[in-house]
């Protein structure tokens, strides 16, 4: 590959570890200048976004009115899940809460969300994946050296909400997801989750189980629970002031929660995912998505964010610790995991791909939205 000059943005911290990045005259980057012009204008703006909310809240109420819930909350212990948990309760809906239990749950997490679903009143389920088969796909995956290690519970995650939601009539799944602290991220890092074909041709390399009995989600099950079921996902937190700090005092101190140590840290496997693979094999650091929007949000300086960047993303005192307990869970030895680390990095490109059909598919879906808007 070329190699590309190094270079960080002026304004944020976004840097050339994104391929795709560009910086204009002013060496400022695409992403912050696309999170100002435009996706800024998605977070909350005021009274303009207080009334939204009361619509939307209105219409799920409607649509919702003779089930026992008319929302279904997925919930991690973490901080965007809890405090959507308070802030569905706080606006009068109805919530069922779904746990996606994968098996790499933080014990913090789990006591989080029995803590917060019980002090609301919120009625409360787990999804309970098979360890062995959920596993194996997460060792494919891991063994296949793409970036996108997360795919098996990004799936697993949306397969689970739209099934219970489905089974329960209910409409509207609402997420954690936000612009507030999640706008920018780019396209290079990640890869649709949602590429069954990509999935299957890593397992059948690097798999030994029954795939059969994994949850799967593509395109086709996302067509069916739109347009056929009527599901909706809906991101509560772009409409009022959310701010993750506040947030997280508040959940302490009115719900009793507690931190778990890290960013994503909810679940043992996602914050090692984060914290070290990602950033020492991929060279994909999240927290320079997360430190950009902040700036562009003012809720970090640019001087901060740098300063934090200096320090690494991992716990030096710790990761080891931490990779030792995911090899032993994952029925490795502690070499056996590193090799596996240590291995080339790869693309998705590397391996059986629907990515054009999917890039059509969904471009001819956003053409049709546009024009019954």
């Amino acid at each position: 590959m070329k190699q590309i000059e190094y270079q960080i943005c002026n304004r944020c911290v976004m840097d050339t570890s994104d391929p795709e990045i560009v910086f204009d005259e002013k060496g400022n980057c695409n992403h912050c200048n696309e999170f100002l012009n435009n996706t800024s204008k998605k977070v909350y703006q005021g009274e303009k976004t207080d009334n939204e909310l009361k619509e939307l809240v209105a219409k799920i109420k409607k649509d919702g009115k003779n089930n026992e819930f008319d929302c279904l909350i997925g919930v991690s212990g973490g901080i965007d899940s809890s405090y959507v948990a308070y802030l569905v309760n706080h606006l009068g809906l109805r919530p069922l809460a779904l746990h996606m239990d994968n098996g790499w749950n933080s014990e913090e997490a789990v006591k989080n969300i029995k803590n917060i679903c019980q002090k609301l009143g919120i009625e409360y389920q787990s999804y309970v994946l098979d360890w062995e088969v959920f596993k194996d796909v997460q060792l494919a995956v891991l063994k296949s050296s793409i970036v996108e290690v997360e795919i098996p519970t990004d799936i697993a995650i949306l397969a689970a909400l739209n099934k219970i939601a489905a089974e329960n009539n209910i409409k509207y799944i609402v997420s954690g997801g936000n612009y507030a602290t999640e706008g920018i991220l780019p396209d290079k890092w990640f890869y649709n989750a949602k590429d069954l074909t990509l999935l299957k041709s890593i397992y059948k390399q690097y798999g030994t189980k029954n795939f059969s009995k994994f949850p799967t989600f593509d395109w086709k099950k996302e067509v069916y629970y739109k347009f056929v079921k009527g599901i909706r996902m809906v991101y509560l937190l772009n409409y009022v002031d959310f701010d993750k700090d506040k947030a997280m005092e508040f959940l302490q101190e009115k719900l009793d929660w507690k931190y778990y140590g890290g960013k994503h840290y909810e679940s043992k496997f996602t914050g090692f995912v984060q914290s070290y693979i990602q950033p020492v094999k991929f060279d994909v650091d999240y927290r320079k998505a997360t430190f950009s929007t902040q700036i562009c949000m003012g809720t970090m300086t640019r001087e901060e964010a740098v300063e934090k960047l200096k320090q690494k993303s991992y716990n030096e005192a710790t990761y080891m610790d931490e990779m030792a307990y995911v090899a032993k869970k994952l029925d490795l030895s502690l070499p056996e995991f590193q090799k596996i680390l240590n291995s080339p990095a790869k693309s998705y490109k590397d391996y059986p791909n629907d990515e054009k059909k999917l890039e059509f598919i969904y471009k001819v879906y956003r053409k049709l939205m546009n024009k019954s808007q």
